[in-house]
């Protein structure tokens, strides 16, 4: 079976399996406790929260453990919202419509139920949030509790202005969430870990001047960035760079006030309840080897490269096959992650095919995983601007690290066969009724 599935592509690797099976067995104490084995464990803990700060260039300290990447976007925007609302009655989150279910779906039903007013960033038809309608969105700034943007999008790949927007955010003291799930293990990542005081001149300063020249401001999907990102909130998750399922994290810029949800004296009184400790353990396992592969630029390059063969074969051999995202070409800059590629296929339904995939030695995703079953069409794709019949007819493929050119060539061959014979089948059943 070949796996180009999201989440089938990153299970656990055999360093973070041992860390855990370890843990388990000789660091299952309450970490909160002061007899030794406590103590123990409470070191385990705090040497992956320093694995994880490493990742992503901040401090310790500034990171709160989870049990879900989704919890930590809830934490996040209702922590924020609480905040806010000490200050404004109705508080506003800005948002866009092609986020995870995670954000999208808590900000409706929060707007659903008169906690806030949600206001949403359109998107441009290659599936980029338009950062220059923000701007007009933050002119009662003092009423924002957060602006979210994804930085790269679980669907498509696509990766977001977030420098842009970032640094609109800045100029008007807003606090701007980022969720990094699909960002942070997978490239490389520098966030601004320090205190930022906002000038009155500085907010009233027009975004434009310091928007950035590309899609990602300071750096492609390809290179280091080359100044820290100006992030306040950024959550992940270590499954997405095999680590263990169950842990999310949350970074927090100093400075930034979130009330706790989940109430107790853990994580700094930022989130209650015992930590997982062999989970905590296994995904700073999965942050110090994502941060070791992610040193050696060839690994990008190599991934890259696999990524662009894998679509441009397809799309050679498959008439009326689309990229659903900014086309890739080789060797140059693309605002796309390179484990991502959403492929539509017009006039075919997108579970028929995976079903057929899955027979033939495949599996794959329509969508999102977190949505998988679905007989809709995406949202995200038809808030890019998808056809609803490209869009119903979409899969989602993603490699790994790990994946190599002869499995890359044989899901080609697989994927081949499975639309000329479903579509083979669609021409005969039209063929019967006709």
């Amino acid at each position: 079976m070949i796996y180009l599935d999201n989440n089938a592509t990153t299970r656990p690797s055999p360093g973070v399996v041992a860390a855990m099976h370890d843990a388990l067995e000789n660091c299952w104490h309450n970490p909160s406790s002061i007899h030794r084995a406590g103590q123990l464990a409470r070191q385990k803990v705090e040497l992956a929260r320093k694995e994880t700060a490493d990742l992503i260039g901040a401090k310790p300290r500034q990171i709160v453990f989870t049990a879900s990447g989704t919890e930590s976007i809830d934490l996040v925007i209702r922590g924020l919202v609480d905040f806010k609302r000490r200050t404004a009655d109705k508080p506003v989150v800005i948002t866009t419509p092609i986020e995870h279910g995670a954000v999208r779906e808590l900000v409706h039903d929060l707007a659903k139920r008169g906690v806030i007013e949600e206001r949403i960033l359109p998107v441009k038809h290659a599936g980029l949030v338009d950062a220059d309608a923000l701007p007009a969105m933050l002119e009662d700034a003092n009423r924002v509790a957060c602006v979210s943007v994804m930085w790269a999008n679980n669907e498509t790949g696509v990766v977001q202005p977030i420098d842009a927007i970032g640094t609109i955010c800045r100029q008007r003291n807003v606090t701007f969430h980022c969720d990094g799930t699909q960002w942070v293990g997978k490239m490389p990542t520098r966030i601004d870990p320090g205190e930022r005081s906002v000038s009155p001149s500085e907010r009233g300063a027009q975004a434009s001047a310091a928007a950035p020249a590309n899609h990602n401001g300071s750096h492609t999907p390809d290179t280091t960035p080359a100044s820290p990102t100006p992030i306040d909130v950024l959550t992940f998750a270590p499954h997405k760079f095999y680590g263990p399922k169950g842990v999310g994290m949350v970074w927090l810029r100093r400075g930034v006030r979130l009330p706790p949800q989940i109430h107790g004296s853990q994580e700094l009184g930022r989130r209650g309840g015992t930590e997982n400790v062999p989970g905590i353990v296994g995904a700073g396992v999965a942050c110090r080897e994502a941060r070791e592969w992610l040193a050696d630029p060839d690994n990008l390059r190599r991934q890259r490269d696999l990524r662009d063969h894998f679509e441009q074969t397809i799309l050679e051999a498959v008439p009326g096959a689309v990229v659903n995202g900014p086309a890739c070409v080789r060797n140059q800059p693309c605002p796309r992650m390179w484990n991502t590629s959403s492929i539509g296929f017009p006039r075919l339904e997108a579970e028929a095919l995976l079903m057929l995939l899955s027979e033939m030695g495949l599996c794959a995703s329509a969508g999102s995983a977190c949505s998988s079953g679905s007989l809709e069409p995406s949202p995200v794709l038809l808030a890019m601007g998808c056809a609803r019949e490209t869009a119903h007819g979409s899969i989602r493929f993603s490699i790994s690290r790990e994946t190599t050119r002869p499995e890359i060539d044989e899901a080609v061959r697989i994927i081949l066969a499975a639309v000329n014979r479903l579509k083979q089948s669609v021409a005969s059943l039209q063929e019967v009724r006709g």
